[in-house]
């Protein structure tokens, strides 16, 4: 039970290591596509048709014709991964050895729907992926295995996603492989640390150049590659909302929201960053040189602080 590319590495791994997959449930398709005309499918529904396992796409799992459909499976263990939906007690009783779940934090800390996002915007060091079983509460199962890894001053949260969706697909094979042979043993989560990891809103997204060029780096790189942190900045007379998508703390001081260099070296309100990679809107992902020289942004130009404009043109996602 998975949606994001997040989950594929875990469905393609547990099929290759022999378990036999009865069905895979996932989020319905939404419109995508330019103009929003075609549907489209899961990251774990193309997997899974591609695989040639039955897919299932309730919106709830709460009527009792899907309860009926889920038990008809007859399966042995649920396996969740970032799933979307709530687990109602009858599904997570149904499968004869319960349900399973693959968190990407060292819980207690960060439970919740943006665990990734939320320990690197909190400057965290550490994350890791817990295998639990699951309850009826929010992330609140005990807890059987952990990897524990560490999170770099340069990952930004698609990368971490990518190196934590491999080590869920080997915990979850280890995991599994535990649980068929009587040797899965879970322990009660701390009753202290808890921390929730709220959902991403879009309105995180504008950048503070008041804050710490630590903070302000974590804050871009937790909502890279989306929603994207973002500043606005004149160009050529109009107000540009500009996307950063990677950063870097430098030793460089200055009025928070300066551009210090060519190099698109911002101030912040301790140290400075260094523009690795923006957008404009409409344009390519670049190098912050780069931005700086075909936008012709002068030394000295100002990003806008927070909330003072809402009229800038916005980069598509």
């Amino acid at each position: 039970m998975g949606a994001p590319a997040f989950a594929v590495p875990t469905l393609r791994e547990v099929v290759s290591n022999g378990h036999a997959l009865v069905a895979v449930y996932t989020r319905a398709p939404k419109p995508g596509g330019r103009r929003g005309l075609e549907l489209k499918k899961t990251p774990v529904h193309e997997a899974a048709e591609a695989l040639g396992i039955p897919v299932f796409t309730p919106a709830t799992l709460k009527k009792p014709e899907t309860l009926t459909v889920f038990r008809s499976h007859a399966a042995d263990v649920g396996l969740v991964i970032a799933y979307g939906l709530l687990l109602p007690l009858p599904v997570l009783e149904a499968p004869k050895l319960g349900c399973l779940n693959l968190h990407a934090s060292l819980l207690p800390r960060w439970r919740g729907a943006a665990p990734i996002q939320r320990a690197i915007m909190a400057g965290d060091v550490e994350t890791g992926v817990d295998l639990m079983r699951m309850d009826e509460g929010l992330d609140t199962g005990p807890v059987a295995m952990r990897e524990v890894i560490a999170i770099r001053p340069e990952d930004t949260a698609g990368d971490l996603m990518h190196r934590m969706a491999r080590v869920a697909a080997r915990l979850a094979t280890s995991g599994l492989f535990a649980l068929e042979n009587g040797a899965l043993h879970f322990t009660e989560q701390a009753s202290s640390g808890i921390c929730y990891a709220r959902k991403i809103d879009k309105g995180e997204g504008e950048i503070d150049w008041g804050r710490s060029a630590v903070d302000v780096r974590n804050h871009i790189h937790g909502l890279s590659p989306v929603p994207g942190a973002y500043s606005i900045l004149a160009l050529n007379g109009r107000l540009e909302r500009i996307k950063i998508f990677r950063a870097e703390v430098v030793g460089m001081t200055g009025a928070p929201g300066t551009i210090l260099d060519n190099e698109m070296t911002v101030a912040c309100g301790g140290g400075a960053i260094r523009i690795v990679e923006g957008q404009r809107a409409g344009r390519v992902v670049m190098p912050g040189r780069e931005l700086m020289r075909r936008e012709s942004v002068a030394l000295g130009a100002a990003f806008m602080p927070p909330g003072k404009s809402s009229c800038a043109r916005e980069a598509p996602t």
